[in-house]
């Protein structure tokens, strides 16, 4: 019998099939469809640093009124939009969820800053969190900020979360830093379990008729899955952490993908929410079927297979491979 099963921090999970961060985990029926057609475990939507920042200055407002309190700062913080959640609400969710379904329910803070705030990883870890991951977005637009003194701040914002909590913690990552491999080494040795590759940055667009900004959701296809694949690939082996691939995982083949890269888990959320949860029987027959053809009896078989150190030519993941690459193009006129 081909064996699915796979662990991702310290979880035992029956395959290697997540549900990545995304709407979908704020209802409650939604989760128990995805449990039901065979998920694995669920990452909660985020619960963002902003958010939590605006209760606390809200609630400051009212204490404080009549006083020399600046309120107006209250509408430099962004419109969360469907992810704006009360923090109560989003720790009563979290219990929810874990009361609701049998597969582990990993939490999600998303923020950059030390302080406060992160006393909210405690608290989703009493309202009974089997992990937690935090997802380190931010894009950088202050001209005297450095990339060490940012890359500093988040390795020190890992070290105050994983000192406040004891259940697992993964760190997403973002793939635009200048040495990813040391970066990365300096996440895990602040205190993760897990690094999660990667998260996506979502572009603004320009609406030329009315002159606005234009926010757009572009769900991902399988061509962003090169991106992390890659990195994923290099970093097996030499960092001690599981690792997620997220970002491009819609067929079973890129979950073989995933796996043969080094990843434990691969996370979807694009396709769950373009396809529906009925795509995940598909994906789990398809990857049994593409295992016992090629004689594959285990996941944990293929973990790292086709990884920097397991290749024979492990520059095609290097700037070696790039001439190369340029030079495989026939079709010119």
């Amino acid at each position: 019998m081909t064996d699915l099963s796979t662990t991702y921090l310290g979880l035992n999970l029956k395959n290697p099939l997540v549900a990545s961060a995304s709407p979908l985990s704020k209802h409650l029926d939604r989760a128990r469809k995805l449990e039901d057609a065979g998920i694995s475990a669920i990452v909660m939507f985020s619960l963002f640093e902003e958010q939590i920042i605006h209760e606390t200055l809200e609630l400051d407002h009212f204490l404080t009124r009549g006083t020399n309190s600046f309120a107006e700062a209250l509408s430099y913080l962004p419109d969360g939009g469907m992810y704006s959640v009360d923090p109560e609400k989003y720790l009563n969710q979290v219990a929810g969820l874990k009361k609701a379904l049998s597969i582990p329910v990993i939490g999600s803070l998303n923020g950059v800053s030390k302080g406060g705030w992160t006393r909210y990883a405690r608290q989703i870890q009493e309202a009974g969190a089997d992990a937690l991951e935090l997802n380190l977005y931010y894009v950088s637009t202050d001209l005297d900020l450095g990339a060490q003194e940012l890359e500093n701040a988040q390795v020190e914002l890992v070290a105050e979360v994983r000192s406040a909590i004891k259940i697992p913690l993964a760190v997403k990552l973002s793939p635009f830093v200048t040495s990813l491999p040391n970066f990365a080494r300096k996440i895990v040795e602040a205190g993760a379990d897990g690094l999660v590759l990667f998260n996506r940055f979502y572009q603004p667009d320009f609406d030329l008729d009315e002159l606005e900004i234009i926010h757009n959701l572009d769900l991902s296809t399988s061509a962003d899955l090169r991106l992390p694949l890659r990195w994923v690939s290099i970093l097996y082996g030499k960092i001690k952490a599981d690792f997620a691939l997220t970002s491009g995982v819609h067929t079973y083949a890129d979950v073989l993908k995933s796996m043969m890269a080094g990843a434990r888990v691969s996370m979807m959320a694009s396709n769950l929410l373009h396809n529906g949860e009925q795509i995940v029987p598909a994906m789990l027959n398809g990857l049994e079927t593409w295992m016992k053809e090629r004689e594959y009896t285990s996941i944990k078989e293929m973990q790292g297979s086709m990884s920097q150190m397991s290749v024979k030519e492990p520059a095609a993941f290097e700037r070696a491979n790039y001439m190369k690459v340029l030079g495989s193009w026939r079709n010119l006129p």
